[in-house]
């Protein structure tokens, strides 16, 4: 369940409210496409907008719509009580794991990011994904605390933020990640611009925004990846450069995935939770441009 492709896909809203039809309907293409997990309410699937009965709900239909794929359920919150109640709706639903991110307003430190995953490994029999994203939750780990948080019970998998471009700083940082991990904890690597790279330097998984829209796209990517050629995987991902720099020059991945997904009709226009308003129609236009030069279509 932790390694392989995990598909991250969007919680698609409508008037201010979860899609539901929407929603089941992404999560049913990731279990025919054969993606190896499925990951709710990850930060593609804006948990941090979503009250505790939409959560709730969204765990449900993920785990109801993927037929025999794993689906793990993230559980972040603001307050360690929150969390908890998180994950005893995510056991309620049948996740087969969690994802915890260590949500911030005021600023963590180590120890209080150790003993919120002591106090969620403390009381799930659930296994648990380190979810290191900086990027959203401003708060990084560092590679000592990767080690403590492991030596937890049912720490499963770290998700990593992108390794270097260097192939052998790559290769380094990878060797200084798994130096403080117990075996069986995998590693997955995360920033799909970023993924073939991460597994031609050793990761075992990849946690992908775009694989929860487009699971072809990402399985081909990571196929080739795993093919015996080392740069087979970095040749199919090199292809999607136009969709990457749109990532980097358009707000990031969450706006530009959603505005696929809608191009493709799989979600209805403004999929995405208020305030975040999406793209603008000349972004999107140069969105569907690229997509459907690319042929992003599965």
């Amino acid at each position: 369940m932790f390694t392989g492709l995990s598909a991250f896909p969007l919680t698609p809203f409508v008037d201010d409210a979860v899609d539901e039809s929407a929603y089941a309907g992404l999560i049913e293409r990731l279990a025919a496409a054969g993606v190896d997990s499925i990951t709710a309410l990850g930060s593609t699937g804006s948990y941090a907008y979503l009250g505790p009965e939409e959560r709730a709900r969204v765990a449900r239909l993920a785990v109801a719509h993927a037929g025999t794929t794993p689906v793990h359920v993230g559980v972040g919150a603001l307050r360690t009580s929150h969390v908890l109640d998180h994950v005893r709706s995510a056991e309620a639903a049948g996740a087969a794991g969690v994802l915890l991110a260590p949500m911030t307003y005021q600023p963590l430190t180590d120890d209080d990011v150790f003993e919120l995953f002591a106090a969620v490994t403390g009381a799930t029999q659930l296994p648990v994904i380190v979810y290191d994203n900086p990027g959203t939750t401003h708060f990084a780990f560092s590679t000592e605390l990767y080690g403590r948080i492991a030596q937890l019970p049912r720490i499963a998998s770290v998700k990593i933020p992108a390794l270097p471009a260097d192939a052998a700083a790559a290769a380094d940082r990878m060797a200084r990640i798994r130096a403080v991990l117990p075996e069986h904890v995998t590693v997955g690597i995360s920033g799909d611009a970023f993924a073939a790279a991460g597994l031609a330097a050793g990761c075992d998984a990849w946690y992908s925004v775009i694989a929860g829209t487009l699971p072809q796209t990402a399985l081909r990517i990571l196929r080739a990846a795993r093919s015996g050629d080392a740069e087979a995987g970095i040749r199919e991902s090199d292809a999607l450069q136009p969709l990457w720099r749109l990532f980097s020059t358009m707000g990031g991945s969450l706006r530009v995935t959603a505005a696929i997904a809608e191009h493709l009709g799989l979600v209805r226009r403004g999929s995405l939770p208020l305030p975040i308003l999406g793209l603008t129609e000349a972004q999107r236009a140069e969105v569907a441009r690229v997509a459907d030069e690319l042929g992003l279509d599965g």
